[in-house]
């Protein structure tokens, strides 16, 4: 089959890969893993290496070959792509049903643990243990009906997501917004402004165009002085998808939220959970709903009062009361009034040649890696970059791409994902390779892409991922890298990378003024340094309405009332938020992270990980930020471990004893 998602080769052909070739590739590897697991599950004397490591391979296959077809949909999104991929994830779906639902494979697997799992190497007897519950949980021992409406929900469930991610894409991608008086946009960069008006010069419109992606919003909401045009972007934004603003029904995810939500809770019922909640917790590192709430509720006690002051502070300077496209703009001002310094006047120190240059100089730093970029690697754009990098010894351990630029194809926000995962088997070593994602403003004929303070820390934190994935020492795929660890532990690394921005040792190292390439000055940069805690409250109790929101919709559904998602968030906002929120905010027909990605009850991860990392870095606070001894343990303890142990274990390992929530509240200032 001439198919370039079937050739075994290093890196993806993404010079030749097209939509048409999907399910042909995605059919043929199927076809062949359905034989491979019908001869396994045939074995009569089942061991780890006959029958374990076989699938590990075909699992990788699988994954390799669907990886570039998903991530396409992500970031060169067309009709044809998204018919492709829509199309094979009921495919995908049933096999994941299918498989986890083989009580032969089961048996194998159970007894394979019964009998090797005390002479079993800790990571394969991690990565056995994982999958003996990981068949529980696909409802192997369910009867042959209740297995069948399993898989009939499971593939539902896929589809229902990547429908509700278009419609978000779409809705964004169907508003535009021309201006002609410029007054409506005073205080707004100029490099913002040349974007504006070479969309409207490529639309054939006078004047600006403006578009609805996420440098756009975040540029208007922290910028313009147009309470008007602040509005006008807001109510856009958080209307996306859903019955309100500029694209009112036409993409509307109310429908598919009820739908969404009833089959995950009648999925969790049929496995024996009273909850979605509680069946997403069985592979979490919080251990139940309570935990979860309690630590909610607990963080949210400790920084209501500095929330409710900060709040207080922004309307007494604004001499008004505030409305929530107001905030970003009156903290900006505030923000710069105290500090003498803003996000737009930091831009020109941060070019995005220099905070590569800088990130992995500090990567080099701490691990003994060194990345170098690759030319002529087939990409999906021409702006995408690779990279490999390289050990202390030289030897290639891994590689990833760099899509930094916002596009219309593109969705929103920033991500890292697996390309390749890490294997060594006896069937061939596989290198891990990484995909990072993110939308930061291009580059104009003469001037890189210029940063934020805010961009950096995105980018750092992606490239936390990145590291979490390529520095992984664990043979076995479903087990290395990313995968395989607790979703609430996930964002350790990422998080933890985001405390070097705010770093004076590292600063110097990130920033350049583009023109003249002097370095931030002394001034600025103690200005910026005194700007990490500012309105910390408010941004965490942000995180924490969203957070409650998702956990107690899972937590509490009940299949009589429906979702009810206005009347959910709206209960939550009263008992939580202490800012304003707009009466025709939608936020949950674009919440992508729990109805179209990964994080149904579990958005709390960000902060409970954001502890994890707070504490892990307070150790680097006592023995120096860059000592490579404490980088070594952090690296050997959770970036090399993947998921061949318990996070718990694997955060004791390194720091010694439990994580104490005390770490974030010094880091954020809410409590010294």
């Amino acid at each position: 089959m001439n198919n370039p998602l079937l050739e075994t080769r290093e890196l993806p052909a993404f010079d030749r890969i097209r939509a048409e070739h999907a399910r042909p590739a995605i059919e043929h590897v199927l076809a062949e893993n359905r034989e491979l697991i019908a001869a396994l599950a045939a074995k009569p004397d089942p061991s780890f290496e006959s029958v374990v490591v076989p699938l590990e391979e075909a699992a990788h296959t699988l994954s390799r070959v669907f990886s570039p077809i998903s991530h396409l949909n992500g970031v060169a999104n067309s009709q044809q792509i998204r018919a492709a991929y829509s199309e094979c994830l009921p495919l995908l779906a049933a096999y994941t049903a299918e498989l986890g639902q083989n009580a032969a494979l089961a048996a194998a697997y159970a007894k394979i643990l019964r009998e090797e799992g005390a002479s079993l190497a800790p990571a394969a007897r991690k990565l056995v243990e994982n999958t003996v519950r990981d068949f529980r949980l696909a409802g192997v021992d369910l009867p042959d009906e209740h297995k069948t409406r399993l898989r009939e929900i499971s593939q539902r469930l896929a589809s229902l997501g990547a429908k509700f991610a278009e419609n978000v894409l779409d809705a964004a991608g169907d508003y535009t917004r021309p201006i002609r008086d410029p007054a409506e946009l005073a205080g707004l960069p100029a490099d913002f402004l040349a974007r504006a008006a070479a969309q409207a010069a490529a639309a054939g419109v006078p004047g600006w165009l403006l578009k609805l992606d996420q440098p756009t919003y975040m540029a208007v909401m922290s910028c313009a002085e147009s309470a008007a045009l602040r509005r006008d972007i807001y109510e856009a934004w958080v209307t996306r998808a859903s019955d309100r603003g500029p694209s009112a029904g036409r993409f509307d995810n109310a429908p598919l939220i009820e739908e969404i939500m009833r089959l995950r809770h009648e999925l969790a019922g049929l496995l024996g959970y009273v909850s979605f909640a509680d069946f997403a917790l069985a592979t979490r590192m919080a251990k139940s709903g309570r935990q979860v709430r309690e630590f909610l509720h607990d963080l949210a006690v400790r920084c209501r009062p500095a929330a409710l002051a900060e709040l207080a502070e922004l309307e007494e300077f604004a001499g008004r009361r505030l409305e929530t496209w107001d905030m970003a703009f009156y903290s900006e001002l505030l923000k710069k009034k105290r500090f003498h310094v803003s996000q737009e006047e930091l831009r020109p120190y941060f070019p995005l040649p220099k905070v590569l240059e800088g990130l992995f100089t500090v990567a080099s730093r701490l691990y003994g890696i060194q990345v170098r970029e690759r030319p002529s690697v087939p990409v999906w754009h021409p702006s995408v970059r690779y990279f490999d990098l390289f050990g202390g010894d030289g030897r290639l351990l891994a590689g990833f791409y760099l899509d930094p630029y916002a596009r219309t194809e593109k969705r929103s926000g920033a991500w890292m994902d697996e390309c390749v995962a890490a294997k060594a088997l006896p069937t061939g070593d596989a290198l891990p390779i990484a995909y990072l994602v993110c939308n930061f403003p291009p580059p104009t004929d003469s001037t890189p892409s210029l940063l934020t303070h805010d961009d950096v820390t995105t980018l750092f934190h992606e490239f936390g991922h990145g590291l979490h994935h390529m520095l992984t020492r664990v043979r076995y795929p479903s087990i290395s890298g990313i995968n395989g660890v607790a979703w609430d532990a996930v964002e350790l690394p990422s998080q933890f990378m985001e405390n070097y921005v705010w770093r004076p040792e590292v600063l110097p190292l990130i920033c350049a003024h583009v023109e003249s390439g002097e370095p931030l000055p002394p001034q600025l940069l103690s200005r910026l340094l005194g700007t990490r805690t500012f309105h910390a409250a408010l941004d965490t109790l942000r995180q924490i309405e969203l957070a409650s929101f998702d956990f107690e919709l899972h937590a509490d559904f009940d299949p009589a009332r429906g979702a009810d998602v206005a009347a959910r968030i709206a209960e939550v906002r009263r008992r939580i938020a202490v800012a304003p929120a707009a009466e025709f905010n939608r936020l949950p027909s674009s919440f992508t992270h729990i109805f179209g990605g990964g994080y149904a009850a579990g958005y709390y991860s960000y902060k409970w990980a954001e502890v994890l990392a707070a504490d892990a870095f307070e150790a680097f606070e006592e023995a120096g930020v860059f000592d490579r001894h404490t980088a070594m343990r952090f690296h050997d303890a959770i970036l090399a471990r993947g998921g061949s142990l318990d996070a718990m274990d694997a955060f004791v390992e390194f720091r010694g004893r439990a994580p104490e929530v005390g770490a974030l509240l010094r880091a954020t200032g809410i409590a010294a």
